[in-house]
Formats: structure tokens, sequence, C-alpha cells
């Protein structure tokens, strides 16, 4: 009945049935409106982050079948007891199943089963029979068998079968139900599509544009046309040509529903009735988009009023296309026009006041939004720079010990004091939230301590006037075009690789290559073949498990040279007894990498998850840190050590080519430590340390016997731009984005939001480990302090998150938007991440349990 050949996205996953009565008018009943605004972030996959209204909340009875996932929503917001679900159990949401079509068969099953009893149950019976009823099926099926075996899969293409026929059966056996009376309304449509490669969540039409089909009561027929224009081809696909597609937003289908019903449009809903989809007389569209109108203006109203209500009036600005007086004239000159008969001009002018409306909620929504914006905007500049001053002051020997002057200082701290006061007394008279407060006062005694050190930075800009004008112009250009680099990173992963050039040709540009050729060959070499990665395409669109094979069985290589090179050496304070630990920890690899192979085998023939394949990998990833602490703290010995735990763990979360990335981006630190001692006798910083008997245990910070080096800042934005490639470099946070439960496989294949996002975020995690603890060993071989460390890491931070900030997103797909917000998250929490992960990495690399070991016995 609907099968389309080849489709490929998920479209057959919502069918609404409302039952219509064509005596129902357009309702309108007075109700009182609330906008929320303040969303809590807190509230689970399965919470509703914010109260919103729905048709079903407006029907007379609601049933509904399907996830335990997106039912609930519904019946948690209804007020009162009228929205009844029917949910399978939560495990039945399985992506290794052998059939994720077995949900929507127990949906039909259910709903069949639930007509029958209804003929025995004079209740349901009579409850059935009631004017404003709705029957939701929700039809999740198609949607696993995406994610799990990708839209061209004879999976997916038998499940759009089974779904095709029971929406037949379905609406035949409600059409029998009812006694064919004609009164019954059919909705078939999804909330997104699908990629060839079985994620959604951007922006691209194969994941916004869903299906809306409409039948039965009420309900206009389809319309012959000669022609029609849309840039994608599925008109043509499916032999639909000669039919008009009329194509409206998601949200105009509450509205539809609630016209065909004849219920209020939901009090929240911002859609606009479609009513090229209705059968209908003139007056009742005109009176149907009058009520839509009058709706969306009485959200624009209450939006209005709250905002009114904590601004001055002197300062409050009206939208002004909407004032009070053109409100008036719009409802009036509408209403005048339906009682003219004059239908048309009124359904056009409601269209053209629900655009307002919907305007003007933008408007008042925004409404202090470049305020808000310019208060953050000094925060950030002024933090910047007072950050700057404190690392010149104590962290070098620019600028000379300046005498404080305590009368200057005095009038400064009450003027800034006062300040203060005002702005908080013009946030208190107009009831602004607590946010306001921290937003606008927080500049305050920041600019104070800049403006503190007026001194220090007269007494600095003259050091830099002294300069060759040259020098200090191409440094700032460096500066500024490194950060920029960092910044495209985020946008075009390509900026990492033409980084990563750049990174390759700094021993010839700095002539280290003169004292270590050979490592500045290699350094150059493993820079060019990361900066493949970040090329590559976004992980999870094409599995390729024997590149995962391929990246166990090299790392057990790369451990066996590695061992036989530890052997060799002469280390008279290594014990052969701790060689046996990475004995294990390749043992571990070696079992990850068989697990992987023959975990996807075994879903591929949908046998589904070996239990032992998942206790091995809970087991692994309980054991890897453990072993990783057991193994000597020398410095090489732990990194390697180090390596290997975790690799045990990514492998079994990886899919593709990104389980290699690990060991390319491990080769670059280990070669990155041994250049930065070359670095460092270059500069005549520090004698060489033997770095082959370094001994993290034995580190000590010694900053205080050395002030930084303007190459110190350049080892601090390598560390941010290896962190920033560690993040980016196979794209894993489009994964995450893009729900691709592919990666988790080994672990589970049950539907677990929270328990997959935790394992996702684990293995985003890793990379940057590594980084983190080559770091730790650059910064205990270099002598540099962690504290003008993070400094530096402070400010590049900062001046990052000031472009993120003007570039947040409230608008767009769902990629589009939550990208934008994590940019802005990631790069403002960067220094307190740096500060968790150089934490994890003393843990990681100083720490070691002591196990009993055996005494050895001597007879004589």
């Amino acid at each position: 009945m609907f099968y389309f050949k080849e489709v490929q996205h998920d479209f057959w996953k919502y069918l609404c049935v409302p039952h219509y009565r064509k005596s129902q008018k357009p309702s309108s009943r007075n109700r009182r409106y609330r906008i929320q605004e303040n969303v809590s972030c807190l509230e689970g996959w399965k919470e509703n982050p914010v109260e919103f209204d729905s048709v079903f909340n407006e029907s007379k009875y609601t049933w509904s079948w399907g996830s335990p996932d997106i039912l609930p929503m519904f019946a948690k917001g209804a007020t009162g007891d009228h929205v009844y679900t029917f949910c399978y159990a939560p495990e039945s949401e399985d992506f290794g199943a052998e059939d994720a079509a077995k949900l929507d068969t127990w949906v039909f099953d259910h709903v069949k089963s639930f007509f029958n009893s209804s003929r025995s149950n004079q209740t349901l019976f009579s409850a059935l029979n009631e004017e404003k009823v709705v029957l939701f099926l929700h039809l999740l099926g198609i949607d696993t068998n995406g994610h799990a075996h990708r839209p061209n899969s004879r999976e997916y293409k038998e499940n759009i079968k089974q779904v095709d026929e029971g929406v037949k059966e379905i609406a035949s056996l409600i059409d029998n139900f009812y006694g064919n009376d004609g009164k019954t309304a059919f909705i078939l449509t999804s909330d997104h599509g699908m990629t060839d490669w079985g994620s959604h969540g951007a922006g691209h039409p194969t994941e916004t544009l869903t299906p809306l089909i409409v039948w039965g009561a009420g309900v206009n027929y389809p319309q012959k046309v000669t022609s029609q224009f849309f840039e994608d081809n599925f008109l043509k696909e499916w032999k639909l040509e000669n039919l008009k597609r009329l194509d409206v937003n998601q949200a105009d289908i509450a509205p539809l529903m609630a016209s065909l019903i004849g219920v209020p449009f939901p009090l929240n809903s911002v859609g606009t009735l479609p009513l090229e989809y209705l059968n209908s007389s003139a007056l009742f569209k005109a009176e149907s988009m009058f009520t839509n109108a009058v709706q969306i203006l009485e959200q624009f109203k209450v939006k209005m009023s709250q905002k009114k209500e904590t601004t001055l009036s002197f300062l409050f600005t009206t939208f002004k296309p909407l004032s009070a007086s053109e409100q008036i004239n719009f409802l009036k000159e509408i209403r005048l026009y339906i009682q003219q008969k004059k239908y048309d001009e009124a359904v056009s002018l409601c269209k053209t006041l629900i655009d307002l409306a919907l305007e003007g909620l933008s408007y008042y929504h925004t409404y202090d939004r470049l305020f808000l914006g310019l208060s953050i905007a000094m925060g950030f500049v002024g933090w910047t720079t007072y950050v700057v001053l404190v690392i010149i002051k104590a962290h070098t020997n620019l600028t000379k010990a300046v005498p404080t002057n305590k009368k200057k200082s005095t009038v400064l701290f009450y003027g800034f004091a006062a300040a203060g006061m005002i702005i908080a007394f013009f946030l208190l008279i107009q009831t602004c939230p607590w946010t306001y407060y921290i937003y606008c006062l927080l500049p305050v005694p920041v600019w104070y301590a800049v403006v503190k050190e007026i001194p220090v930075i007269e007494d600095l800009a003259r050091n830099i006037l002294s300069l060759h004008i040259g020098q200090s112009i191409g440094f700032l250009l460096v500066c500024t075009l490194g950060v920029e680099i960092l910044v495209f990173s985020f946008f075009y992963r390509s900026a990492l690789t033409v980084g990563l050039l750049v990174f390759a040709g700094w021993p010839v540009i700095t002539q280290l290559w003169l004292q270590a050729k050979t490592k500045a060959m290699i350094w150059t070499l493993l820079c060019v073949l990361l900066a493949i990665f970040p090329l590559m395409p976004v992980v999870g669109r094409e599995p390729n498990i024997p590149l995962v094979i391929a990246a166990g069985l090299l790392t057990l290589l790369i451990s066996f040279f590695s061992l036989a090179s530890l052997c060799k050496s002469e280390n008279k304070y290594r014990d052969n007894e701790d060689l046996k630990v990475y004995f294990y920890q390749m043992f571990s690899v070696a079992l990850s990498t068989y697990v992987v192979s023959s975990t996807h085998n075994s879903l591929k023939i949908k046998q589904g998850l070996p239990v032992m394949n998942q206790i091995i990998s809970w087991m692994t990833l309980v054991s890897s840190p453990v072993l990783l602490l057991l193994s000597p703290t020398f410095l090489f010995e732990r990194l390697f050590s180090i390596l290997l735990s975790l690799m045990s763990t990514y492998l079994l979360l990886s899919t593709g080519y990104e389980a290699l990335f690990p060991l390319a981006l491990f080769g670059l630190m280990f070669v990155w430590i041994n250049m930065e001692q070359e670095a460092l006798q270059h500069y005549g910083l520090s004698l060489k340390p033997k770095l082959a008997v370094f001994n993290f245990t034995c580190a000590v910070d010694i900053t205080q016997f050395r002030q930084l080096h303007l190459d110190d800042i350049r080892r601090s934005f390598f560390f941010v731009f290896f962190i920033v490639t560690a993040f980016f470099g196979t794209g894993n946070i489009a994964s995450i984005n893009s729900f691709d439960p592919a990666s988790v496989y080994c672990f589970l294949t049950v539907f677990s939001p929270f328990m997959m996002g935790g394992l996702l975020l684990l293995k985003v995690a890793i990379p940057f480990v590594l980084v983190s603890c080559a770091f730790e060993a650059v910064q205990v071989t270099t002598q540099l302090s962690s504290k003008s460390l993070f400094l530096i890491v402070l400010v590049i931070s900062d001046i990052m998150a000031l472009h993120f900030f003007f570039l947040v997103k409230d608008y767009g797909s769902w990629l589009d938007i939550g990208t934008s917000i994590s940019h802005y998250v990631l790069v403002m929490s960067l220094t307190i991440f740096m500060m968790v992960m150089n934490g994890l990495a003393q843990l990681l690399t100083t720490q070691r349990l002591g196990l009993p070991r055996r005494t050895k016995h001597h007879s004589t």
C-alpha cells in the first residue's frame, strides 16, 4: 500500500490515528499561557526538560503503543488520566538482536489485541466511540535496524515491507471497527531521516526531510499537477511527479491534528496549520487559521509582558510591527474579512500575523542578547588581560617590581565598588534572574585587578617598544595564526592537517635538525602520518573491522620490539620480574582483538552479542588501569604500559581506522618528549637528562630555578594543539552527536543512552590521556612549571572561547546547535579539563601498586 522502492531513510516511524467528527469546530478556549525558559540540562533522556502541551493532552482519550523511551513523555505531561501507554520492555531495544522489526510487530499485535478486547469490554468500547480520540503507534523497529544494519541493508528493507503491511492491516482494522463511518483520519510521519551509514542529527536533507502522508476524514484528496520543482529527487524516485507535494514544518503537524479532531491547538505550539491538507469549507479554514493566529499571538503577548515586567519602562523597546494597536487592527480586519466571506484575504492576513508573532517571540526571547553579550565579552577580555599580567609578573623577567600607591589603590577600589553597586541596583529594580548578576558583575573585580596593574602595563609597554618592531609584529602574527588554526579545526578537521604539516617543519625552521637529524626525521614522518587522519571520513560511517584487527596486531608487533629493546638495555634499577606485567598487557590486547572480531562476526550472522565476549570486554575495561599501575615508573616503560592498557580498551570501542589513531599519536608523543630535550639544549636552558633512566617518582618541580622562556609558549601551544587533535583527529565527537551505537557493541547492544554515551565519552577521552601523560613527561623533564603552563593554556583557551561565544547557535539542526554549544563549553572548560587530565596523568605516571614478591631462597 505504501511501499516505496529503494527507500533509504528512517521513514515509517509514527502512525497517529485521530478519530474525526465533522461537527467539530475550531476550538480556542481560554487558557493561561506560561512560557518556561529555565531548562535544566540535567534532565534525563526520557524526561521532558520543559513541560509542554500536546494534542494528546488536548484529546478526550489517547491510546499509545511503542517505545518506553518516548510514550511516557506524553503521559507524564498530560493533565488528567486520559493518555494511556503500552510499552515493550526496554531490553527489547537491542541493536544486536536477530531482527529489530519485532518491535513494530509487537505494536501491531497489541493494537489488534486491544481492539479485539474492546468488544467484550463495554467501558473501553464506549470510550473508543467518543469524539476527539487519538491512537498513537510508535514504530521504532526501522530506526533500530537503520542504526544497526544501515538503511541499504536487507534487514532495513524487509522491515519497511513489514511496516507497510502492518499499516494496511491496522487502517483496515480501524475502519471495520467503526463500521466504515468515514470519520477517522490517518497521519503517517517520522521525526527524522537517516544517512546511508545509519546516523542522524546533522543538517543534511536525508536527515531532515521526512514524509507526511495524511488520508481519511477531513483530508484533501491528492491534486494532480503537470510540473513542480524540488531540489531533491524523491518524487522522481517514488514516481509521484504528477501528484502535488505539500511540504510543511514538523511543528505544523500538531495544529493539523488538532484541527482534524476539533480540539484546541496545544498552547506551546508554534506551528502553522497547513490548510492545503484539509478538505473542509472555506469558513472552517478561515476560522481555524484565525484560531491558530490568536493562539500564537497569545504566546507573543505573554513573552512581551514577561520582558516588560523585568525592564525599566524608559529602556523597554517594543516589537514595533506588533504594537498593541497593530494587534487590534489585525484581529479586527481578519474578523471583518470572515464576516464579509472574504476567506482568502482572512487566511492571508492570519498567516502574516502568525509570521510576525513568531518573529516577535524570537525578538523578545533574544531581547537581552546584546547587553549580556557585551558584559560577557568584557569579562573575557579583562580576565585574559589579567592572566597575561600575572604570567609576566610572576614567571618572567620582563618587568621590574613597582611600589604600589596606597592612596590611588583606595580610590580605585571605592570607584569600582560603587560601579558594582550601581550595576547590582540596576539589575535589582528590574527583577533580573540571578544569572544576570554573574554576567554583569564579574567584569567589575576583573577589570579592577587589571587597572591596579597599570604601572606593570606601562613598564611592559616600554620593554616591548624597545624591541625590534618586526620581531614583535612577527611574533604576534604567529600567535594569532596559531589560535585561528585551533578555532578553524573545530569546524574543519583539515585545519589540523595544516597545523601538523607546519609542525613537521619545526625542526628545520628552528635548526634543531642539525643536532638531532634522526629524531627530526622521525618527527617529520610521524607528523605527516598523523596529518592523514583528519582528512579521513568521520568514524562510524563505514565499519572496517579488519583495520581494527590490524591495529591490534600492529600493537602486539610494536610491543615485541619494545620488550626486546628493554631486555637489551642496561638499567641497573630495573627488575626483570616487572617484564611479566607487559606480557599480561599484551595478552589483554590480543584478547581484545579477538573479542572485536568475534563479536562483529556474531552480530553479522544475527546471533547477538556473545555473553563471554561481553564479560571479557567489561573485565578488560576494569583490569586495564590496574595492570598499568603494576608497571615500573621509569619514563619510557610507564608510557609504554599506558599505551598497552589504553589500547586494549580502545580496540573494543573501535569500528574502523580510528583504532590506528592512538598508535600514531603515541608515536608522535614519544618523539616529542625527545625533541623537547633537544630544544632545551639548543636554547641553553638546561642540561640534557638521561631519559632512559628517568623515573617519574623522582621528578621534582624546580620552577623556582627557571623562569618562562619564549619557547615555553610554543611548548604550551603544542600541548593544546595535540589535545584538540586528540579530540577531533577521527571526528569522534560527530559519532556522539549522531547517536551511532556501533562502537559499544562489544559491551552492550541493548539501547541504554547513558551507558552508551559514557562508553563513547571514554573512547574520546583515551587519546586525551595519552597526550596528557606525554606532556607530563615533557613538563617534568624540561622543568616547566605546572602553574605557568596552566596560565598559558588559560590565555589560549579564553581567546578561543571568545571566538566560540559569538558563534553559538540557537537555530538549525541538532548537530549544528549542539556542536556550537559543545565547542563553547569545551573551550571554556579546557583549563579545568587540563587540570583533571594533569592530575590523572600524574596518577598514572607516578603511582605504583605494590604486590608481594616471591622471596628467593639459596641453599648452601
